[in-house]
């Protein structure tokens, strides 16, 4: 994503090593700006924003516990706790997503 490689000059993280070209930068995942003299032409991306949610699909949940968990025991454990329907997990591991 563009927005990613939006850091100011002075704070960009170094990525490739002299002379690599535009193509190989990107190649390997960074971001290439030449336009400032004396910083990083190639350097890291800004760290995606994630945030984690319970997935909505009862039928894609990961299982995060055991048959007769607890919801206290669930959410102590960091996972989502929902008491139904029947036949899927209660206990169940959040989804990352990209905010």
């Amino acid at each position: 994503a563009k927005c990613q490689c939006k850091v100011v000059p002075k704070q960009r993280t170094n990525c490739g090593y002299p002379g690599i070209s535009a193509a190989e930068c990107k190649r390997i995942g960074c971001c290439f700006n030449a336009s400032v003299p004396s910083v990083p032409w190639c350097y890291s991306p800004k760290q995606k924003k994630v945030k984690k949610v319970c997935p909505n699909d009862p039928y894609s949940r990961i299982n995060c516990g055991h048959p007769g968990i607890k919801a206290r025991e669930c959410t102590r454990k960091g996972c989502c706790f929902r008491a139904h329907p029947a036949g899927v997990p209660w206990c169940f591991f959040h989804r990352v997503v990209e905010e």
